[in-house]
């Protein structure tokens, strides 16, 4: 089994940055595409960034040109560096990971614990 842990969240000025940290353990295999979602307060849960394997990524509009995403595959650790942050970024971060050709964290589940709350506001 796989697990994921985010961190790195907080409270942060509207303007001000944040970097986010996912980290994977357990029996990983193999680690693919790796993604950022949030879900902002009585919103559903909203894709925010992509990396593939290669390195390609990808971005929800919204935070082009604010959030990068990169990962470092020998810690297999995901990262979401967030400048420029404005007050509807507030929101609960997740992770998912495909481990082995998997999700770790199911796709149709509504829970996926914790996450890592971010709190954009003045």
């Amino acid at each position: 089994q796989v697990q994921l842990v985010e961190s790195g969240g907080g409270l942060v000025q509207p303007g001000g940055s944040l970097r986010l940290s996912c980290a994977a353990s357990g029996s990983i295999f193999s680690i693919t595409d790796m993604r950022w979602y949030r879900r902002a307060p009585g919103k559903q849960r909203e894709l925010v960034a992509i990396i593939s394997s290669g390195g390609s990524t990808t971005y929800v509009d919204s935070v082009k040109g604010r959030f990068t995403i990169s990962r470092d595959n020998a810690k297999n650790t995901v990262y979401l560096q967030m400048n420029s942050l404005k007050p509807e970024d507030t929101a609960v971060y997740y992770c998912n990971v495909v481990s082995g050709s998997r999700w770790v964290r199911r796709p149709g589940d509504d829970d996926w614990g914790q996450g890592t709350q971010v709190t954009v506001s003045s």
